[in-house]
């Protein structure tokens, strides 16, 4: 059976496609920083702590066959309220965590010869930017320069390397602008946020035989956004 670990995947996004990954038969290694239940617990900010907690598992259970970096947080402000730490924070988590968990990973994928997939969720803000995410927005690009790239490196190895950039999504984070919910709809022309299982579902398929001539692209669930 193969094995993919969703980092983040303890609710929302991740947890739906944890779901969905599982129903697909595969093994899937979750993670959370800290939720009971997940298989792995670590702050993917923490390279020592992703690295230790990796390497034991790849060792104890065989490499991956696929890595889905969906963990990340957001600390929003516009720019001149933005804090060191609100900063620091997303950026060591949102990109620096993209290199703190595949690091581990990718070579036993490579040794063991596994035509894997890597996806990382990046979002609609990485790939237009929005007011008062300067921060996340800038890690969520970053990730998207970073898939691009690793994918390079990969394709001659039959490992595809994809970013999902999502829109507003139907998720906790979300409780956080109620009151602008109506206004932000507007915006979207299909006058709806997104469902998590919609996200899922193509991290399903980037996942299948079927899409291994997919790398190195940034596809939108977004609703027409943008």
């Amino acid at each position: 059976m193969k094995r993919v670990l969703v980092t983040g995947s303890s609710r929302g996004i991740g947890k739906a496609i944890a779901d969905l990954l599982k129903e697909q038969g595969y093994r899937v290694v979750t993670h959370s920083l800290r939720s009971p239940g997940t298989d792995l617990q670590f702050d993917i900010a923490d390279r020592a702590a992703a690295k230790a907690a990796l390497e034991r598992d790849i060792a104890e259970n065989g490499p991956y066959y696929a890595v889905v970096l969906n963990a990340g947080v957001n600390r929003d402000n516009p720019f001149p309220a933005l804090e060191d730490e609100d900063w620091d924070r997303v950026i060591d988590t949102d990109l620096t965590g993209f290199y703190n968990v595949l690091k581990p990973c990718l070579m036993p994928m490579i040794q063991a010869r596994i035509r894997g997939r890597i996806v990382a969720l990046s979002s609609v803000s990485g790939v237009a930017g929005n007011r008062g995410q300067v921060n996340y927005s800038a890690a969520k690009a970053g990730l998207i320069g970073a898939v691009k790239a690793l994918a390079v490196e990969m394709a001659k190895r039959g490992i595809t390397v994809n970013a999902i950039a999502p829109g507003v999504i139907e998720t906790g984070m979300i409780a956080s602008m109620a009151e602008f919910q109506d206004e932000v709809k507007k915006a979207i022309p299909m006058r709806r946020f997104g469902k998590p299982e919609e996200v899922a579902s193509l991290v399903g398929y980037l996942l299948s035989e079927g899409a291994a001539y997919i790398t190195r692209q940034v596809i939108s669930v977004n609703g027409g956004l943008c």
